[in-house]
């Protein structure tokens, strides 16, 4: 039982020791060899590899992606004409030779990140109060990234080079601090006010101007109109007076006759009026019964 216990200790034993002796290097990682401390070998190729089990050799493992550094920050910054904005950017790098990253940034990425940002964060300030607020929004942004990423390179690849390489510099915004962004926004608001009422009085006076125009061409209209009827109206009239008098003219009899009924439609025509006639002496009757003398006669065919 003792000889299966130190055979099982033994098998163990040896599993333990050989597991130790090995590891595995991602593709997407470096593996840092280590030997009593020092950088023995950089591993670039991913697979199973071998070593000395601890204490006589280490391996750490350093990302070799493609890394994005965000602002972590909001300090303002200073531009050419002293106004404090407030830069957002994000920086593309990689860790490309780890020998020269441990020896001189440190062991992990987070090293590297917190050394970068505060380089970029430099070259930035510098760059920005070179140009005006209105440059930085506009023309000069591409300018002021480059200059920014020719300073971190020349940085990382000075005399003590970090191993690093910078691949993209961006600013993702550009914009006052707070203070100074609520009283644009107000300035902004007040003069689009501004211009808001100036189109409204604008409107309004052309308004009234559109409607006079209007009443004036309306009142031309009907004078034109009212003119126009009176003349067609005085041509048929006198059209109607010239047919009634050749009528008339003809028969002087009827033409009295015809008068005294326009009276009597005239003098009756009112609703309430009432007159009081005495038939046998009105010669509108006579007439109408046909016997009275001189009265028109209907003519005999």
């Amino acid at each position: 039982m003792n000889r299966l216990g130190l055979i099982f200790s033994s098998l163990l034993l040896v599993l333990v020791l050989g597991s130790s002796t090995m590891f595995v290097v991602d593709q997407r990682q470096f593996g840092v060899l280590y030997a009593l401390g020092q950088i023995k070998e950089v591993i670039t190729e991913p697979g199973l590899n071998f070593k000395l089990p601890p204490p006589f050799q280490n391996v750490s493992y350093i990302d070799k992606r493609l890394l994005t550094l965000d602002t972590s920050d909001t300090e303002p910054m200073l531009t050419a004409e002293k106004q404090r904005v407030v830069i957002d950017w994000y920086v593309r790098w990689r860790i490309s030779e780890p020998t020269e990253y441990i020896r001189n940034v440190g062991l992990t990425e987070t090293e590297g990140t917190n050394q970068l940002n505060r380089v970029v964060r430099n070259a930035f300030q510098e760059e920005v109060n070179k140009f005006t607020v209105k440059e930085l929004l506009s023309s000069k942004r591409e300018v002021i990234t480059a200059a920014v990423k020719k300073e971190v390179l020349d940085k990382v690849k000075g005399a003590k080079p970090w191993g690093v390489d910078v691949v993209d510099v961006r600013i993702t915004r550009a914009d006052y601090v707070d203070t100074i962004t609520e009283s644009v926004y107000r300035r902004m608001e007040a003069e689009r006010k501004r211009v808001a009422n100036e189109l409204r009085s604008t409107g309004a006076a052309e308004g009234e101007k559109i409607r006079a125009d209007a009443d004036r061409q309306r009142e031309i209209t009907i004078a034109n109109a009212y003119r126009d009827a009176q003349k067609v109206k005085g041509e048929g009239d006198a059209e109607a007076a010239r047919i009634y008098a050749e009528a008339f003219g003809r028969d002087a009899q009827f033409a009295q006759f015809y008068r005294s009924l326009d009276a009597y439609k005239a003098s009756l025509g009112k609703k309430g009026d009432f007159m009081v006639i005495d038939p046998a002496s009105s010669e509108f009757f006579k007439a109408l019964r046909g016997n009275v003398t001189g009265s028109p006669t209907p003519s005999k065919k």
